[in-house]
């Protein structure tokens, strides 16, 4: 922990235990890197994977963002998980239950074919886990367009906010519904290709991501 990732407004929601903010970077789907290209801050979103201490991110080898992370410089990443809206009585409670992770780290370039297929296998597989070994792997071709980023976590933290609404006890008389409306990440039904062959079905690790757990 350094200045960068200490904990200042509501520090009780903190945490630095790096088993937290490891939940919340494998459960977010995407996550936004920001740094300074030319003298000017950029903030994008893409998809990442995290394999041990490093983290991937990866794009088209013409994304001049993603040639900038590769000179090494100080890379600041973020995830978000919005878990539920908390409706107060007064206006100025409302609030949601999230699950962040701010990380700072230093981009380098992955080029070697070993680590690639790692990279390409770890953001495969966090997006529709057991997709690796049934679609085709990147060609060569498809390799050689394609950037990958590593980011190892240098420094990280977390906030995680789950609490009731915070109203004041003059506030608790006051006739106005309050609680916490539940938000959750559903998958629809998968629709299928209009050219896939009819012959083939939806594959058991599909299904399985799409079914509703308890």
């Amino acid at each position: 922990m350094s200045e960068r990732t200490r904990l200042r407004r509501l520090p009780d929601k903190g945490s630095h235990d790096r088993a937290v903010i490891n939940e919340i970077l494998d459960e977010a789907l995407i996550c936004h890197f920001g740094f300074v290209r030319d003298g000017y801050p950029v903030v994008l979103p893409t998809i990442h994977a995290r394999v041990g201490e490093i983290l991937y991110i990866h794009g088209s080898k013409a994304a001049g963002n993603l040639r900038t992370l590769k000179e090494g410089i100080e890379v600041c990443l973020t995830v978000t998980i919005v878990d539920g809206i908390v409706a107060a009585r007064s206006l100025f409670e409302h609030s949601m239950h999230y699950r962040s992770a701010v990380l700072f780290g230093k981009g380098r370039l992955v080029d070697g074919p070993e680590e690639r297929i790692t990279a390409f296998r770890a953001i495969t597989e966090r997006i529709i886990p057991g997709r690796w070994d049934d679609a085709r792997r990147p060609s060569e071709a498809e390799d050689r367009q394609t950037t990958i980023i590593a980011i190892k976590i240098d420094e990280a933290s977390a906030k995680v906010s789950d609490g009731w609404p915070d109203d004041p006890d003059e506030d608790l008389d006051l006739g106005v519904w309050a609680g916490v409306i539940p938000i959750a990440v559903s998958y629809g039904q998968p629709i299928p290709d209009p050219r896939l062959d009819s012959a083939i079905g939806l594959p058991d690790y599909i299904s399985k991501l799409v079914e509703p757990t308890d």
